[in-house]
């Protein structure tokens, strides 16, 4: 069984995903992480990064993040062009890690960009962690230590929140730790059930 867990950036996935792993025996995919993972050391996919981009897309055999960013956070075509790239590379990935891991109680896939890649259509279930815009600038500033500018240019170049909860099984408003960790318990439990039930 596939859980994604998505949300806009700042949101608290993380904190979600730390929680329920501490519930029981459960598996854990970043899609974020494994993506810049492909990018620095896939040749195929940097290649083809170098191609559309230029050489300049690459910094000592590593993506040039600022040169990358700048363009495609002003540049939706670009930023649709990177994900074309990566993302099938993603997916192949993930594919190899759910067949490694069919034993655990259920498959975690974290992914800020879940709905905008389609992704959820491997997914059996969808977690959707939610907090409000201001909250999540102050937690971005604090964590990336990067303009409001920026932030408001990644979170534009996201989906809208009420359209990922339209798509999404189960919410999660991340505001109070506790009373996360309750909202959390809770989807746990239901989500176990259901494992029984496939």
């Amino acid at each position: 069984m596939i859980v994604g867990v998505t949300g806009g950036i700042g949101s608290g996935k993380s904190t979600v995903v730390n929680f329920l792993l501490e519930l029981g025996n459960i598996a854990f995919y970043h899609a974020d992480i494994e993506a810049k993972n492909i990018i620095n050391s896939s040749v195929k996919v940097k290649t083809k990064i170098e191609a559309f981009f230029g050489k300049e897309a690459y910094k000592d055999n590593v993506l040039n993040k600022k040169y990358i960013s700048n363009i495609v956070f002003h540049n939706p075509e670009s930023l649709k062009q990177l994900n074309a790239i990566v993302h099938p590379e993603v997916k192949k990935h993930f594919k190899n890690f759910v067949n490694q891991h069919k034993n655990k109680e259920y498959i975690l896939y974290e992914n800020a960009i879940l709905f905008e890649t389609k992704s959820h259509h491997t997914c059996d279930f969808i977690i959707s962690v939610y907090c409000d815009l201001k909250t999540r600038i102050s937690r971005i500033k604090n964590r990336d230590n990067i303009s409001e500018n920026a932030i408001l240019d990644r979170i534009n170049n996201q989906w809208k929140e009420d359209k990922k909860l339209l798509q999404s099984n189960y919410l999660i408003t991340n505001f109070a730790q506790i009373e996360t960790k309750n909202q959390v318990n809770h989807i746990h439990n239901i989500l176990t059930k259901k494992r029984k039930l496939i």
